[in-house]
């Protein structure tokens, strides 16, 4: 890809892919770009997505795109999740990391049974769900009707926009015969404390502060169990039968989110290239862009990227094409698709970090961009699902014959 040249977004594949509406939504997110690049400075003020950027979301359609047609949402295939985060990740990374993330939950949430669904679209088909995965953070246990669920959550992004919140916890039983199960769980905002403890140095403007529930009863319909999710029918298929509600939700968890790090990726190397085709060195006065050492990093990071994107695209779409065909994949595919999820990840974190020790003194000042790209690089690849070390062992053990340590997949 030349210098300053934007990615192709590509479209959706498969039979039904709702190419029109594809592509309409893209143009309603690109026509987005100019305000969200002008908002960023007050966005990592704030903490959290300002209001008009949020208002300019939802107007755009943008939250609803993996929702269910029937509820009025888009129901595009799961790389549109990459592509808008791409796009929207090169004006701003905590906006395309919320706003995939909780369009995410639009897509889980088809996958609850249908009383569940009628309860959050009914009265409002906008609804924002926030979500914590991490499973150790809660405790539940079975009761008549339900479950009772306490814990406190980290990382809770945008949870201050959301009436509703899926809170992965383990559930616990008296039996030990029983076993653990994984469960996520579904609350309204008034069974929940947010507590603003997002205070960080990347991804400011994404909110994702802890939230503390003492004791709540949680519906049996509320609830969905990480094994029904692990790819094939789930409790929301006879009224969602879309193969999209079909997708292995743990293996491809990285997906969500991955497209921002390539979004924030290919906009420090376009800002990059752009500066260098006309600075002029401090010290001999020659022109960046005739050195040699300049060309081969515009060419060892525009690669990087061009196989980050190349990777997590073509994961979303053979999910989708072994969904269409009902084909579950085994656990091989499953923690290669983590692995290629961290990898990707990892290459455009290398893109960022070498253009900004290329950048030399002007990464420095807080005005510029290239310091906020550099630190939402290293925020994004912190993520657990981007921890190579974690996803690389897991795909090695079962490369090997050994049993999957990860219980979601």
């Amino acid at each position: 890809m030349a210098p300053g040249q934007k990615p192709s977004m590509g479209q959706p594949t498969g039979a039904d892919s709702g190419e029109r509406a594809y592509a309409a939504l893209i143009a309603r997110a690109r026509a987005l770009l100019p305000q969200l690049r002008e908002r960023a400075a007050r966005t990592e003020e704030l903490r959290h997505l300002p209001p008009e950027t949020e208002r300019d979301l939802h107007d755009a359609g943008l939250f609803r795109m993996l929702q269910p047609k029937r509820i009025g949402g888009a129901e595009l295939d799961y790389v549109a999740l990459i592509d808008c985060a791409e796009l929207l990740g090169q004006a701003d990374a905590s906006v395309a990391w919320n706003l995939t993330n909780l369009a995410s939950h639009h897509w889980m949430l088809g996958m609850f049974e249908q009383k569940a669904q009628d309860l959050i679209w009914e009265k409002d088909p906008d609804a924002l769900i926030a979500s914590s995965f991490i499973f150790p953070a809660g405790r539940a246990t079975r009761v008549e009707g339900g479950y009772r669920l306490r814990g406190s959550w980290p990382f809770s992004s945008g949870v201050a926009s959301c009436e509703w919140n899926m809170l992965a916890s383990v559930v616990y039983s008296d039996d030990e015969a029983d076993g653990i199960e994984y469960r996520i769980f579904l609350l309204p905002k008034a069974d929940y404390k947010i507590l603003d403890t997002w205070n960080v140095t990347g991804l400011r403007g994404t909110g994702s502060s802890d939230v503390e529930v003492r004791e709540a009863f949680v519906p049996d319909h509320m609830t969905v169990a990480v094994g029904d999710l692990a790819g094939g029918p789930t409790p929301g298929s006879k009224v969602n039968p879309n193969p999209l509600y079909a997708l292995p939700v743990f293996s491809l968890f990285p997906y969500v989110l991955s497209g921002v790090a390539l979004g924030n990726a290919q906009a420090c190397l376009d800002d990059y290239a752009e500066v260098v085709r006309h600075r002029i060195s401090t010290y001999n006065r020659a022109k960046l862009s005739d050195f040699q050492s300049t060309q081969i990093k515009i060419a060892e990071a525009s690669a990087k990227i061009d196989a980050a994107r190349l990777i997590m695209r073509s994961a979303c779409i053979d999910a989708m094409e072994d969904a269409r065909r009902s084909h579950i994949p085994g656990i091989a595919i499953k923690t290669r698709y983590r692995r290629d999820g961290a990898f990707s990840v990892n290459l455009c974190t290398d893109a960022v970090s070498m253009l900004f020790a290329a950048s030399g003194a002007r990464g420095l000042f807080t005005t510029g961009v290239l310091q906020r790209q550099f630190r939402d690089a290293h925020a994004i690849n912190s993520h657990l699902a981007f921890n190579f070390d974690a996803a690389g062992t897991n795909y090695g053990r079962v490369a090997l014959g050994l049993p999957s340590e990860n219980l979601t997949l």
